[in-house]
């Protein structure tokens, strides 16, 4: 018998997480929950405690504790969903299917560390598992299905790259977790997780009785969920609050509404309420106004409130205009005219006279408990009620204002902005392009020559362990192909003495799978952040196009690094990383003036590259240079500039000068830079939409200058 886990009760500060992990339990038809957060924040400590939560599981072997079943980053496609049992179909000439970790995980946990490394396609997989409850197999000569239903969990690190905003949309719910900066917070996180290690049995002991509470409730509200009523005056409030924050699509609507009726049924109530869709709300919105990669994710209370204000006049409108159809034709009012305002669907069962909510376990007070939405009630709740810093609440996450309460960074205003909340302005657009929407424009993708050896990613074309399957190859060890190991030894069976019976083998026929898929690469900008640089419009338009460049690189999942090129030195302003959007933060305090050592940016960027290579040796370096071509700096500055362009070209990587000089007078520098470097070529101006599409489109040809 294994070693004891770490209580569900026991965690210290997380109860936002904690609610969220138990509303899928009760729902899994929510979706899931994706959780961001710096590391060493219990992320995985608490959906590990969790899993030992749930029902056990009864199948064709009887009763079994649920599952949690981890799925590794490096995972193919095969291992997710399943596929041909090999062995039976060479050893015994049948068919047979070969479940994957979706069918392991059924009725359990599936927990994905760092999820936002994982390949986008196999997110997608695991999505709509999750979602469907069933797993659909159609490949191979296979059709197959089997139930899938399981409580879907992704963790992840922001700083080491976002998931693309589709994808963030398709998880149900999503939690941002942080460190409290609480002492006693802290104090107690320490205290627990020391004790817990000097004594695992022992410590889980302590907290069975307050598990078995949570486990025993989350099996109730699984039971009374089907009953649980959501009627038309919420389903209002649902969308007219989805409306306001202006999400794309239909499913932010069917999240909420899917939450709020599991948050109903863990209260223990039979029908849904306000406070039920806003906790709903709180869980499944944040992330869902992130459309573009720059957009910080997150909902203020403040926008929440006003939201929720004008969620309820639509609400209370439309349940007056019925009121009024309804009395005009005799049958909607009361004796003194007044409309029946009963049963709206507004939790009016939940609210006295005098305007406070009051829940079947107690007053609201205004100090919500997250696990429960409601506030702390003791040890009925499945939480001890211990006193001292687990009796606070949540954790807002400190004075960083990045916790589960603010869901990122306020952004000064005390309302939504015009429009309704979520029409705020996007940082990438704006803040740093200068021209609101002018940095929107897609860029197609700029591709490395040749094939790489598949860093993950969606840029350029590589050799892959999860790409399609282009053929067999006796010398590639990513999968079997079974069709070019069956074509390779049927010739051979006649001399191998097989008339009947299953194929024989024989180590000469076995095939590999050549797959070739999309990687991502690593782009240096190298920035010329000097004095000729830094009129204001000029510098405006190159941050806008290197906005426009960064979130190409985004979406394609590559590593970016940024090197300014201003003063006596170059200076890595980012050192590679694989989170585009702090390189936009980084760029928005980039400093300007002086000379321009661009011999000095150039052999930095040689130098990035190396060293990035060792520890990266399958990712593939690109090279953007943005400068007027007017180097300064040093002796012989223009000279030496040419001479490092040289070297990188000698190298062979892939690069691309945009001429950022303007005016009547052009000398043509950067142009000169260009051939150097044999790279791309193209002027500041040019950078639109259109001229990025030309641009990368050519760019698997050997890459040309015309003069300036």
């Amino acid at each position: 018998m294994g070693e004891a886990g770490f209580p569900f009760s026991a965690v210290v500060g997380q109860e936002r997480l904690q609610l969220a992990l138990i509303l899928s339990a009760v729902h899994p038809g929510i979706g899931g929950v994706l959780v961001r957060g710096e590391k060493g924040t219990a992320k995985s400590t608490v959906v590990r405690a969790l899993a030992q939560l749930l029902p056990p599981v009864v199948d064709e072997t009887g009763a079994r504790p649920a599952r949690l079943v981890e799925l590794p980053v490096g995972a193919t496609e095969d291992r997710v969903v399943g596929s041909l049992d090999l062995e039976r179909v060479l050893r015994d000439g049948e068919q047979a299917f070969r479940p994957g970790l979706l069918a392991a995980a059924h009725h359990g946990v599936l927990y994905v560390d760092e999820v936002n490394l994982l390949h986008d396609h196999l997110v997608d997989v695991l999505l709509d598992a999750a979602a469907m409850g069933r797993v659909h197999v159609e490949r191979d000569g296979v059709s197959h299905s089997h139930p899938a239903r399981f409580v879907l969990v992704g963790t992840m690190n922001p700083e080491e790259g976002e998931l693309r905003p589709q994808l963030l949309d398709r998880f149900g719910l999503t939690v941002d977790v942080a460190a409290s900066r609480q002492v006693d917070t802290r104090m107690a996180v320490v205290r627990r997780r020391l004790d817990y290690e000097a004594d695992p049995e022992g410590f889980a002991a302590r907290y069975a009785d307050a598990d078995q509470v949570v486990a025993e409730r989350i099996l109730a509200a699984r039971d009374r969920l089907p009953e649980v009523a959501l009627d038309d005056g919420e389903l209002r409030r649902i969308a007219a609050l989805c409306a306001a924050f202006d999400v794309d699509g239909m499913r932010a609507d069917l999240v909420v509404a899917r939450t709020a009726t599991a948050h109903a049924a863990w209260r223990g109530r039979d029908r849904v309420t306000e406070d039920d869709v806003r906790i709903a709300a709180e869980l499944a919105l944040p992330h869902r106004r992130r459309r573009d990669p720059f957009d910080e994710p997150g909902i203020s209370e403040e926008q929440l409130d006003e939201a929720m204000r004008a969620a309820a006049e639509e609400v209370e409108n439309a349940a007056a205009a019925q009121d009024f159809d309804e009395s005009s034709v005799g049958d909607g009012g009361d004796a003194d005219g007044e409309p029946d305002r009963s049963d709206r669907g507004q939790g009016r069962d939940d609210v006295d006279d005098s305007g406070s909510r009051n829940g079947p376990n107690g007053p609201d007070g205004g100090g919500r408990s997250p696990i429960d939405g409601h506030p702390a009630e003791g040890p009925q709740d499945g939480i001890p009620d211990e006193g001292g810093p687990d009796d606070e609440g949540p954790d807002d996450g400190g004075p960083d204002g990045d916790g589960p309460g603010g869901g990122g960074p306020d952004d000064g205003t005390s309302g939504p902005p015009e429009g309704g909340p979520g029409s705020g302005s996007r940082p990438g657009a704006e803040s740093l392009s200068g021209t609101p929407g002018s940095a929107n424009k897609p860029a197609p993708r700029w591709e490395v020559p040749g094939i790489g050896e598949g860093a993950p990613g969606r840029r350029s074309r590589a050799q892959t362990r999860t790409g399609r399957m282009v053929r067999p190859d006796p010398d590639t060890a990513t999968g079997l192909h079974l069709l070019g190991t069956i074509f390779a030894a049927a010739p051979r069976q006649f001399e191998r003495g097989r008339f009947s019976g299953p194929l024989a083998l024989a180590t000469e026929d076995l095939r590999g799978a050549y797959r070739e898929g999309r990687e991502g690469n690593l782009v240096v900008f190298v920035v010329d952040a000097s004095g000729s640089m830094a009129a204001r419009d000029r510098l405006t338009a190159v941050t806008g196009a290197i906005v426009t460049l960064l979130r190409d690189a985004y979406q394609r999942r590559d590593k970016v690094a940024v090197i300014s090129v201003r003063g006596s030195e170059a200076e890595l302003v980012l050192p590679p990383t694989s989170s585009v959007d702090i390189a936009v933060r980084r760029l928005a305090g980039l400093r300007t003036g002086g000379k321009t050592p661009l011999a000095a940016g150039l052999r930095k960027a040689r130098e990035v590259i190396a060293r990035e290579h060792v520890r990266d040796p399958r990712r593939r370096p690109m090279l953007v240079l943005l400068t007027d071509g007017r180097a300064t700096g040093g002796i012989d500055p223009l000279p030496r500039a040419r001479t490092a362009a040289r070297l990188l070209a000698g190298e062979g990587h892939t690069a691309m000068v945009i001429d950022c000089e303007r005016g009547m007078i052009r000398l043509g520098l950067a142009a000169d830079l260009a051939r150097d470097l044999r790279a791309r070529y193209l002027r500041l101006d040019e950078l639109t939409g259109d001229t990025v599409a030309d641009v990368v489109r050519g760019s698997s040809r050997r890459p040309s200058v015309r003069a300036a």
